[in-house]
Protein backbone atom coordinates (compact mmCIF):
# COMPACT_ATOMS: atom_id res chain seq x y z
CA UNK A 1 0.00 0.00 0.00
CA UNK A 2 2.77 2.44 0.77
CA UNK A 3 4.55 1.48 -2.59
CA UNK A 4 1.05 2.48 -4.22
CA UNK A 5 0.88 6.18 -2.54
CA UNK A 6 -2.45 7.99 -2.35
CA UNK A 7 -5.45 8.30 -4.92
CA UNK A 8 -7.66 11.17 -3.96
CA UNK A 9 -10.34 10.18 -7.09
CA UNK A 10 -12.39 7.66 -7.22
CA UNK A 11 -14.92 6.70 -9.66
CA UNK A 12 -17.73 4.02 -9.21
CA UNK A 13 -19.83 2.99 -12.07
CA UNK A 14 -20.87 0.04 -14.22
CA UNK A 15 -18.82 -2.08 -16.36
CA UNK A 16 -17.16 -0.29 -18.99
CA UNK A 17 -16.39 2.95 -17.61
CA UNK A 18 -12.38 1.73 -16.56
CA UNK A 19 -11.96 3.02 -20.15
CA UNK A 20 -12.04 5.88 -18.68
CA UNK A 21 -8.05 5.20 -18.83
CA UNK A 22 -5.75 4.24 -21.68
CA UNK A 23 -3.65 2.65 -19.50
CA UNK A 24 -4.48 1.49 -15.69
CA UNK A 25 -3.10 -0.88 -13.16
CA UNK A 26 -4.82 -3.40 -11.63
CA UNK A 27 -5.36 -3.98 -7.89
CA UNK A 28 -7.21 -6.15 -5.53
CA UNK A 29 -7.83 -5.56 -1.82
CA UNK A 30 -8.99 -6.98 0.79
CA UNK A 31 -10.95 -5.14 3.72
CA UNK A 32 -12.47 -5.69 7.35
CA UNK A 33 -16.16 -6.37 4.88
CA UNK A 34 -14.70 -8.85 2.36
CA UNK A 35 -12.39 -8.62 -0.61
CA UNK A 36 -13.51 -5.46 -3.05
CA UNK A 37 -14.02 -5.79 -6.77
CA UNK A 38 -10.61 -5.32 -8.91
CA UNK A 39 -9.90 -1.17 -8.92
CA UNK A 40 -8.57 -0.27 -11.57
CA UNK A 41 -5.89 2.47 -11.41
CA UNK A 42 -5.34 5.66 -14.44
CA UNK A 43 -4.55 8.93 -14.75
CA UNK A 44 -7.10 11.92 -15.90
CA UNK A 45 -5.46 14.95 -16.40
CA UNK A 46 -2.58 14.27 -14.64
CA UNK A 47 -4.46 13.08 -11.57
CA UNK A 48 -4.54 9.80 -10.25
CA UNK A 49 -8.07 7.83 -10.27
CA UNK A 50 -9.20 5.09 -9.25
CA UNK A 51 -12.42 2.96 -10.65
CA UNK A 52 -14.89 0.60 -9.02
CA UNK A 53 -16.90 -1.37 -11.00
CA UNK A 54 -19.62 -1.96 -8.35
CA UNK A 55 -21.55 -4.69 -10.45
CA UNK A 56 -17.93 -6.49 -10.54
CA UNK A 57 -15.71 -6.95 -13.96
CA UNK A 58 -18.45 -8.92 -15.46
CA UNK A 59 -21.23 -7.11 -14.38
CA UNK A 60 -22.48 -10.23 -12.19
CA UNK A 61 -23.80 -8.86 -9.09
CA UNK A 62 -26.88 -7.78 -8.61
CA UNK A 63 -27.65 -4.28 -7.13
CA UNK A 64 -28.82 -6.07 -3.51
CA UNK A 65 -25.70 -8.33 -3.42
CA UNK A 66 -23.45 -5.50 -3.91
CA UNK A 67 -20.70 -5.61 -0.90
CA UNK A 68 -21.27 -1.82 -0.47
CA UNK A 69 -19.16 -1.91 2.96
CA UNK A 70 -16.25 -3.28 1.14
CA UNK A 71 -16.41 -1.09 -2.07
CA UNK A 72 -16.14 2.33 0.10
CA UNK A 73 -13.72 1.00 2.95
CA UNK A 74 -11.43 -0.19 -0.20
CA UNK A 75 -11.05 2.74 -1.39
CA UNK A 76 -10.71 4.93 1.86
CA UNK A 77 -7.88 2.43 2.48
CA UNK A 78 -6.03 4.15 -0.51
CA UNK A 79 -6.65 7.62 0.24
CA UNK A 80 -9.92 8.34 -1.66
CA UNK A 81 -11.03 11.78 -0.33
CA UNK A 82 -14.11 12.13 -3.26
CA UNK A 83 -15.85 9.94 -5.07
CA UNK A 84 -17.64 10.58 -8.19
CA UNK A 85 -20.85 8.15 -9.25
CA UNK A 86 -22.88 7.20 -11.83
CA UNK A 87 -26.04 5.72 -12.14
CA UNK A 88 -28.89 4.38 -14.43
CA UNK A 89 -32.28 6.08 -13.23
CA UNK A 90 -35.94 5.65 -14.34
CA UNK A 91 -37.55 9.03 -14.85
CA UNK A 92 -40.66 9.47 -11.80
CA UNK A 93 -41.18 12.79 -12.99
CA UNK A 94 -42.38 13.33 -16.22
CA UNK A 95 -40.60 16.40 -17.11
CA UNK A 96 -37.36 14.25 -17.08
CA UNK A 97 -37.10 12.38 -20.13
CA UNK A 98 -34.72 9.53 -21.43
CA UNK A 99 -31.26 10.65 -22.23
CA UNK A 100 -30.90 13.46 -20.04
CA UNK A 101 -28.60 14.00 -17.15
CA UNK A 102 -29.50 14.52 -13.82
CA UNK A 103 -27.65 15.57 -10.64
CA UNK A 104 -29.71 14.30 -7.26
CA UNK A 105 -29.41 16.69 -4.66
CA UNK A 106 -31.06 14.24 -2.16
CA UNK A 107 -32.17 11.42 -1.73
CA UNK A 108 -34.94 8.77 -0.20
CA UNK A 109 -33.97 5.18 1.12
CA UNK A 110 -36.46 2.62 0.37
CA UNK A 111 -33.99 -0.31 0.28
CA UNK A 112 -34.37 -2.77 2.95
CA UNK A 113 -31.86 -5.59 3.44
CA UNK A 114 -28.55 -3.32 3.00
CA UNK A 115 -25.58 -3.05 5.27
CA UNK A 116 -26.18 0.95 5.80
CA UNK A 117 -23.31 2.08 8.00
CA UNK A 118 -19.69 1.35 9.53
CA UNK A 119 -20.93 1.93 12.64
CA UNK A 120 -22.42 -0.95 14.75
CA UNK A 121 -20.70 -0.73 18.04
CA UNK A 122 -19.31 2.56 20.44
CA UNK A 123 -19.17 5.65 20.13
CA UNK A 124 -22.68 5.98 18.59
CA UNK A 125 -22.38 7.82 15.49
CA UNK A 126 -24.98 9.91 14.08
CA UNK A 127 -23.82 11.83 10.57
CA UNK A 128 -25.37 14.76 9.40
CA UNK A 129 -27.13 14.52 5.94
CA UNK A 130 -28.60 17.42 5.16
CA UNK A 131 -26.54 18.02 2.34
CA UNK A 132 -26.11 14.14 1.36
CA UNK A 133 -24.12 15.09 -1.89
CA UNK A 134 -20.73 16.82 -1.95
CA UNK A 135 -21.69 20.35 -3.03
CA UNK A 136 -18.82 21.60 -4.24
CA UNK A 137 -18.16 18.31 -6.75
CA UNK A 138 -22.39 18.42 -7.88
CA UNK A 139 -21.80 22.05 -9.15
CA UNK A 140 -18.84 21.60 -11.26
CA UNK A 141 -20.97 18.58 -12.36
CA UNK A 142 -23.63 20.67 -13.42
CA UNK A 143 -21.51 23.36 -15.04
CA UNK A 144 -19.63 20.85 -16.88
CA UNK A 145 -22.88 18.90 -18.16
CA UNK A 146 -24.77 22.55 -19.03
CA UNK A 147 -21.23 23.84 -21.10
CA UNK A 148 -21.21 20.37 -23.12
CA UNK A 149 -24.89 21.23 -24.24
CA UNK A 150 -26.28 18.40 -22.68
CA UNK A 151 -29.76 18.64 -21.19
CA UNK A 152 -29.16 18.26 -17.59
CA UNK A 153 -31.58 18.60 -14.05
CA UNK A 154 -29.07 20.40 -11.30
CA UNK A 155 -32.03 19.58 -8.74
CA UNK A 156 -33.59 16.01 -8.03
CA UNK A 157 -34.20 13.53 -5.61
CA UNK A 158 -33.41 10.19 -6.19
CA UNK A 159 -35.40 7.23 -4.53
CA UNK A 160 -32.94 3.89 -4.34
CA UNK A 161 -35.23 0.53 -4.04
CA UNK A 162 -33.61 -2.95 -2.93
CA UNK A 163 -34.16 -4.79 -6.52
CA UNK A 164 -33.44 -6.38 -8.28
CA UNK A 165 -36.44 -6.54 -9.85
CA UNK A 166 -38.22 -3.06 -11.10
CA UNK A 167 -40.83 -1.29 -9.82
CA UNK A 168 -44.48 -1.19 -9.88
CA UNK A 169 -46.84 1.12 -11.05
CA UNK A 170 -48.17 1.36 -7.63
CA UNK A 171 -44.82 1.78 -5.91
CA UNK A 172 -43.76 4.76 -8.51
CA UNK A 173 -47.11 6.36 -8.20
CA UNK A 174 -46.25 6.55 -4.21
CA UNK A 175 -42.92 7.44 -4.85
CA UNK A 176 -44.36 10.40 -6.77
CA UNK A 177 -46.44 11.53 -3.81
CA UNK A 178 -43.29 11.36 -1.60
CA UNK A 179 -41.47 13.98 -4.15
CA UNK A 180 -39.09 12.02 -5.83
CA UNK A 181 -38.08 12.85 -9.51
CA UNK A 182 -35.77 9.50 -10.04
CA UNK A 183 -35.63 5.95 -8.97
CA UNK A 184 -32.34 3.68 -9.38
CA UNK A 185 -31.25 0.68 -7.29
CA UNK A 186 -27.23 1.54 -6.60
CA UNK A 187 -27.15 4.92 -4.81
CA UNK A 188 -27.54 3.69 -1.60
CA UNK A 189 -25.88 3.10 0.41
CA UNK A 190 -22.97 4.39 -1.31
CA UNK A 191 -23.51 7.97 -0.38
CA UNK A 192 -24.38 7.64 3.64
CA UNK A 193 -20.83 4.89 3.32
CA UNK A 194 -18.60 7.77 1.62
CA UNK A 195 -19.82 10.64 4.23
CA UNK A 196 -19.19 7.90 7.28
CA UNK A 197 -15.57 7.72 6.30
CA UNK A 198 -15.34 12.02 5.57
CA UNK A 199 -15.20 11.29 1.43
CA UNK A 200 -16.87 13.80 -1.03
CA UNK A 201 -19.71 11.71 -3.20
CA UNK A 202 -21.87 12.97 -5.76
CA UNK A 203 -23.89 11.22 -8.59
CA UNK A 204 -24.44 11.96 -12.10
CA UNK A 205 -27.03 10.18 -13.59
CA UNK A 206 -28.89 9.44 -17.16
CA UNK A 207 -32.27 8.66 -17.33
CA UNK A 208 -32.63 5.54 -19.48
CA UNK A 209 -36.11 5.00 -19.39
CA UNK A 210 -39.29 6.19 -17.63
CA UNK A 211 -40.38 4.26 -15.00
CA UNK A 212 -43.08 1.50 -14.34
CA UNK A 213 -46.22 2.90 -14.81
CA UNK A 214 -45.52 5.85 -16.71
CA UNK A 215 -43.64 3.74 -19.98
CA UNK A 216 -45.79 0.73 -20.38
CA UNK A 217 -42.92 -2.11 -20.49
CA UNK A 218 -39.88 -2.13 -19.24
CA UNK A 219 -37.42 -4.50 -19.42
CA UNK A 220 -33.08 -4.69 -18.69
CA UNK A 221 -32.42 -4.77 -22.69
CA UNK A 222 -34.11 -1.67 -23.46
CA UNK A 223 -31.92 -0.09 -20.00
CA UNK A 224 -28.60 -1.93 -21.40
CA UNK A 225 -29.25 -0.19 -25.05
CA UNK A 226 -30.06 3.32 -23.95
CA UNK A 227 -27.06 2.71 -21.44
CA UNK A 228 -24.33 2.12 -24.51
CA UNK A 229 -26.06 5.09 -26.36
CA UNK A 230 -25.18 7.57 -23.91
CA UNK A 231 -22.12 6.26 -22.13
CA UNK A 232 -19.61 8.74 -24.10
CA UNK A 233 -21.76 11.53 -22.55
CA UNK A 234 -21.23 10.12 -18.99
CA UNK A 235 -17.56 10.00 -19.63
CA UNK A 236 -17.19 13.74 -21.04
CA UNK A 237 -18.73 14.69 -18.02
CA UNK A 238 -16.70 13.12 -15.49
CA UNK A 239 -13.37 13.30 -17.03
CA UNK A 240 -13.98 17.38 -17.40
CA UNK A 241 -14.84 17.55 -13.82
CA UNK A 242 -11.88 15.66 -12.34
CA UNK A 243 -9.74 17.92 -14.39
CA UNK A 244 -11.53 21.00 -12.80
CA UNK A 245 -11.63 19.73 -9.30
CA UNK A 246 -9.13 22.04 -6.77
CA UNK A 247 -6.84 20.34 -5.45
CA UNK A 248 -7.69 20.99 -2.02
CA UNK A 249 -11.42 20.42 -0.65
CA UNK A 250 -13.83 23.11 0.25
CA UNK A 251 -16.93 21.77 1.07
CA UNK A 252 -18.42 20.60 4.99
CA UNK A 253 -17.73 16.62 3.54
CA UNK A 254 -14.48 16.56 5.56
CA UNK A 255 -15.89 17.25 8.90
CA UNK A 256 -18.67 15.02 8.97
CA UNK A 257 -17.68 12.96 12.18
CA UNK A 258 -16.75 16.26 14.86
CA UNK A 259 -19.19 16.67 16.62
CA UNK A 260 -20.88 12.71 15.46
CA UNK A 261 -20.61 10.76 18.43
CA UNK A 262 -21.56 9.88 21.51
CA UNK A 263 -18.10 10.07 23.29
Amino acid sequence: MKSLGKIRIAVIGGTGFDKLFRKTRELRLGTPYGIAPPLHIGKIGGKRVVFLPRHGSSHSVPPHKINYRANIYALHEIGVERVLATNAVGAINTNFKPGDIVVPHDFVDFTKSRLTTFYNEAPVTHIDVSQPYCPEIRKLLIKTAEEYGFHAWNKAVLVCTEGPRFETPAEIKMFKRLGCDVVGMTGIPEAVLSRELEMCYASVCYVSNMAAGVQRRLTALDVSKVTKVFHSRIEQILITTIRSLPSRRNCPCMNTLRDARFE
